[in-house]
């Protein structure tokens, strides 16, 4: 899948995708939780997905900031499902999303901090040991640091070089982060381990307030982050980029130009051989 652009399976947008009437992914990424142990119409579908596109998974609910100890029964069901369905990467974001085994539906900022990086580090191990495959970690994006006593590129360095995992680099949280913390994207970009990059995620985003932007989904791509990310993928060997749109499709036509727009700039930089 080196150089390929995919796009989220959203039941939105499934019909749309199996057929592929306007848009052309190359592949699917599945949020597993969204498409584990269900039956019916939904079942089929998946499955049509599995048997024509390759398939990545970006989990929502590992959680790897909790302090709880970790899921097993989940995570042994998400193996199944990994396997299954021939799943080529797994990511999951570097972030919380449980306390006192509440479900919190946000992807909440673990603390810089070297105790929390020992913390996840451990718990990145323990993940990856079990599902006997390495786990890509997503920088998120955040909009207050939390008794930090690090740099966030220092706390997100720390814990790939320790866990031995890869990365999934989101190159719109780090435009977004880096306006709302007034850091410098490229620096950022320049300090991380490229060469640990399973795959990227491209997103839009909305800017509220005059020095506050908000990571959406649900946004077209700005011209600022396509140069971001021409200027990093000049940096890396071809790995796969996808596409997240987690609502707003009522223009499909819209989704599929932004496809394209990543295609080209892949075939620029990468010389992947896509059609004109």
């Amino acid at each position: 899948m080196e150089g390929k652009v995919g796009i989220g399976l959203r039941r939105d947008i499934a019909d749309e995708i199996i057929d592929s009437h306007i848009l052309t992914p190359d592949f699917l990424e599945f949020a597993p939780e969204n498409w584990m142990g269900i039956g019916g119409y939904w079942n089929r579908i998946r499955q049509k997905a599995v048997d024509r596109y390759p398939v990545t998974c970006h989990g929502l609910s590992l959680s790897l900031g909790s302090a709880e100890e970790l899921d097993w029964k989940f995570i042994g069901e998400l193996k199944n499902f990994l396997d299954e369905n021939r799943v080529e990467i797994f990511s999951e974001h570097l972030s919380y999303t449980k306390s006192r085994n509440a479900h919190l539906y946000d992807l909440l900022p673990i603390p810089f901090r070297k105790d929390a990086v020992d913390h996840v580090v451990d718990r990145i191990r323990q993940v990856q040991d079990f599902l006997e495959r390495p786990l890509a970690i997503e920088n998120v994006s955040y909009y207050t640091p939390v008794a930090a006593e690090m740099t966030e590129i220092e706390f997100v360095n720390e814990i790939v070089e320790r866990a031995d995992c890869k990365l999934l680099l989101d190159v719109n949280n780090v435009y977004v982060n880096a306006f709302n913390h007034k850091y410098d994207a490229h620096a950022f970009i320049d300090s991380l381990p490229l060469d640990r990059v399973a795959y990227i995620h491209m997103a839009g985003h909305q800017k509220v307030e005059p020095d506050l932007i908000i990571d959406t989904h649900g946004q077209p791509i700005i011209d600022p982050v396509y140069e971001l990310f021409e200027w990093t993928i000049r940096k890396m060997d071809p790995v796969p980029v996808l596409l997240e749109r987690d609502y707003n499709f009522d223009e499909l036509e819209q989704i599929q130009s932004e496809i394209l727009q990543l295609k080209s700039i892949i075939k620029k930089q990468w010389k992947v051989p896509y059609e004109a």
